[in-house]
């Protein structure tokens, strides 16, 4: 994929430009829980600046479905970025119109202006042309750093190419290429799989199924080829409607060897009273929340002997203290073969998170700061955040 670099553009110097980045993270009541995705924009915005470039930052944060909302509202996200670049950030309560043209004349080479959240406005989310052309006022180059949310056909990530020229920026080079490693692996690749809903991942897994050596799957995905061979599963997470999707993966009754199952479980009940069981021993009132000490070990010796492993998705509900240990032994598992003897990718919001858990995260080669995004990619599917940048 040959993608229009920010580093090869020739006319960036005092220009005006359009920087879509996502700082979508984690919060509580407006309040900032992790920063490491405002983190990661530092490197394009500082290249930006040094420019002298007067730079229009925007993203989305949460999912206010067009309207509103105060504890959303970007000026927290602005403050953040201010503490993290050491520069004075102009905050603007509008994502175009009257306001941002005023802030925008005000603005100096080096400077940069935030803006309110895209996402309050019902056009970005609609993808709407006369929205992304407001967007673009006063605006002489577009560069996308939001490789999370450049799966969504959305104002600010497709529609507003069509009136700029456009650029990739560091961060979304650096999630194409490290991802373009899974695309083209090293063998053996081993992908592990977890969380709750199968139907995101179930093209990831048909889309890699050819060059992955073995697929790992625990949680809820797990849960659904447990139920399709008609083992009991009590209250565990299963998502319905797929067995069809399940079925390609059975040739005769019997599962692709590709394909690597639990074989013991820890279930719980109103996600207490958590009881190891060989997998099918569930009861008709508790749930599988975790792998069991079997499991770890027949997944860690599929890592062990991996050249190349993408992780995304926990192996259970690690959030919680008794059923955390398959995902947070698999993540050590991953870390300690990684930058060297493996290459290492995890994403997804919840993948990191358990990451970071293990303090483990600088022995992964790539922590992408995408999930749905990463899954997208990985599977084949369109990526309208990419087009005309490609």
């Amino acid at each position: 994929m040959a993608i229009k670099f920010l580093s090869k553009a020739k006319t960036l110097a005092k220009k005006t430009v359009f920087l879509r980045v996502d700082f979508n993270v984690p919060q509580a009541k407006g309040r900032i829980k992790d920063d490491y995705k405002i983190a990661a924009g530092l490197e394009t915005i500082g290249f930006l600046l040094a420019k002298k470039c007067r730079l229009v930052v925007a993203t989305h944060w949460g999912e206010p479905q067009g309207k509103y909302q105060a504890d959303l509202s970007t000026k927290a996200l602005a403050a953040r970025l201010a503490k993290l670049s050491g520069r004075n950030i102009a905050f603007v309560p509008a994502v175009s119109g009257p306001k941002v043209r005023a802030a925008l004349k005000k603005l100096l080479p080096g400077e940069i202006l935030f803006l309110e959240n895209l996402r309050f406005e019902k056009g970005e989310l609609k993808n709407d042309p006369k929205f992304a052309k407001q967007l673009t006022q006063g605006i002489d180059i577009y560069v996308n750093d939001a490789f999370a949310v450049s799966h969504r056909a959305q104002a600010s990530v497709g529609a507003i190419k069509k009136y700029l020229p456009s650029y990739a920026g560091f961060l979304l080079e650096k999630e194409v290429s490290n991802l373009n490693r899974i695309l083209k692996p090293i063998k053996p690749l081993v992908v592990v799989l977890g969380g709750a809903k199968i139907s995101t991942k179930l093209p990831l897994i048909s889309h890699l199924y050819k060059k992955a050596d073995h697929i790992l799957l625990g949680g809820g995905l797990a849960n659904n080829f447990f139920q399709f061979q008609g083992i009991q599963i009590g209250r565990s997470i299963c998502e319905p409607g797929i067995d069809k999707e399940v079925k390609k993966f059975f040739k005769n009754g019997h599962l692709n060897p590709k394909i690597i199952l639990p074989v013991d479980i820890v279930v719980g009940l109103n996600d207490k009273q958590p009881r190891l069981q060989a997998v099918g021993n569930v009861k008709a009132k508790e749930a599988i929340l975790d792998i069991g000490p079997d499991s770890i070990a027949l997944f860690a010796s599929y890592i062990k002997a991996a050249k190349t492993i993408v992780w995304n998705g926990p192996m259970g509900k690690f959030e919680k203290d008794s059923f955390k240990h398959g995902t947070l032994h698999l993540a050590r598992a991953i870390a300690a073969k990684a930058k060297g003897p493996a290459y290492g990718l995890v994403g997804g919001g919840e993948t990191v998170e358990a990451l970071k858990l293990t303090k483990m995260q600088d022995y992964i080669d790539w922590v992408s700061t995408a999930g749905g995004a990463m899954l997208a990619y990985l599977g084949g599917d369109k990526m309208p955040g990419l087009e005309k940048i490609v």
